[in-house]
């Protein structure tokens, strides 16, 4: 499945699995529009991405925890597209630690701002370019976290709330985006692998039942989706977890 005629946006895109999305995403042709906190960071993932021979790529700052940041990347997008046609939510600070009292109220404060606020706030930013698509789909790196009931994960407290705050979000979204032909797609990963997208692992990782969730399983179940036809909504893809 490609991606060709695909415009993509993506959070959080300068590390980890963001910058997976970037790579892959980019691979299947889509043109690629990445942020990451910094714009350093961001440059960094376009320019690998150029150097593979896709030079449909920008790179932008976003800070996920400023108002005006995410802003000025939406507008930075529109600057160079009048429409998106994918939306990927991949931003949200991972805060690690079971005690409540473990973290600081800054930390706190900066992990729900990125995994919620920062998210119904980019979708908000980019809503009027997602409406200018035929095919707009929003996608949203949940979490097992923000499944009702799951306790496995150390993460902090602060990060479950988050991760709950972004799974009702997406839900509303769900069914008030419908009617424009908006798609809301949610993943519930649990932790999983994600080996280097540029490095051989990537193809020889395995992939058995017995097998931790690896990044090109849920890259697949992205593509996956927003390849169906218009009148097949995936609303969320759960995983089992090991």
């Amino acid at each position: 499945m490609r991606l060709d005629d695909h415009r993509v946006v993506i959070t959080a895109a300068g590390r980890d699995f963001g910058r997976t999305l970037a790579v892959r995403l980019a691979d299947l042709g889509a043109e690629v529009f990445l942020s990451a906190r910094t714009l350093a960071a961001a440059e960094r993932v376009r320019d690998e991405i150029r150097g593979r021979g896709q030079q449909q790529v920008h790179a932008f700052a976003c800070d996920l925890t400023d108002p005006a940041s995410i802003r000025d990347f939406a507008a930075g997008v529109a600057g160079n597209t009048d429409r998106v046609d994918l939306l990927i939510n991949n931003g949200s600070r991972y805060l690690d630690g079971p005690d409540l009292r473990s973290a600081s109220d800054d930390d706190i404060v900066d992990t729900i701002a990125s995994g919620a606020t920062g998210t119904v706030l980019t979708v908000k930013s980019f809503l009027p370019l997602l409406l200018n698509s035929d095919k707009p789909d929003l996608v949203t790196m949940v979490s097992a976290c923000g499944t009702a009931g799951h306790h496995r994960s150390e993460a902090h407290d602060a990060f479950y709330a988050a991760k709950s705050a972004q799974a009702g979000f997406a839900e509303i979204l769900s069914k008030r985006l419908r009617p424009q032909g908006v798609r809301v797609i949610s993943l519930y990963p649990p932790d999983f692998d994600n080996p280097d997208p540029l490095s051989g692992e990537w193809e020889t990782a395995p992939r058995e039942a017995t097998a931790a969730l690896t990044a090109q399983s849920l890259v697949d179940c992205i593509v996956f989706a927003v390849s169906q036809p218009r009148d097949c909504f995936i609303k969320s893809f759960h995983f089992e977890q090991v």
